[in-house]
């Protein structure tokens, strides 16, 4: 008569298996709140795009909206400030890359490739000094542009042109253009 191979399990075997699956399940349930709380909370969510209606701004005023919990700086620019940002020769510029979310990271710093598509005039930009994230003066009337009409950093002298772009002190980058459109005439839509 030939023998089984086969073992047969005992109660150890049991209580060990059971012990491990409940010892995995409990980590679980200690591990799932540590990993939920880093989701973002109700108020992220709710400010991942805002509309903002611009209409009343005039030519050559600013505003401040917040997205994300930073400023975001909408100015309706001037022919001569239009015209001031597309005269820069790129090769005058610390930072030749737009600095565009809806443009490739490689996309030259041109106006057009900085303003608003179809709506040049417009200009939307995250308002933090890319050195120490300040925020750069210049969207009220009276405060102080900078050498090049667009904004200044009087923490440690960036000034930045009207396309918003670094021109001059300490920054590395120019000022980032979020992901926006305009989905209607006088409305425009951040995030």
């Amino acid at each position: 008569m030939a023998e089984s191979s086969a073992v047969e399990p005992t109660r150890r075997d049991f209580l060990f298996v059971a012990t491990s699956g409940l010892g995995v399940v409990a980590a679980g349930a200690v591990a799932w709140p540590l990993i939920d709380q880093m989701n973002p909370d109700a108020t992220v969510a709710a400010l991942a795009s805002i509309e903002v209606e611009v209409d009343a701004i005039e030519v050559g005023q600013a505003i401040t909206v917040k997205w994300r919990g930073k400023p975001v700086f909408i100015r309706r620019r001037t022919e001569a400030e239009i015209e001031a940002a597309r005269a820069v020769p790129l090769d005058d510029l610390p930072d030749r890359r737009a600095e565009n979310q809806m443009l490739p990271a490689d996309a030259p710093a041109t106006d057009e490739n900085r303003a608003a598509p179809g709506n040049e005039e417009w200009l939307v930009l995250v308002g933090v000094c890319t050195h120490l994230g300040c925020v750069p003066k210049g969207q009220s009337i009276g405060d102080a542009r900078g050498e090049y009409g667009g904004w200044f950093c009087p923490c440690h002298g960036s000034h930045y042109d009207t396309a918003g772009r670094i021109r001059k002190g300490p920054a590395p980058r120019n000022l980032a253009v979020p992901p926006f459109e305009f989905v209607g005439d006088t409305t425009v839509r951040i995030g």
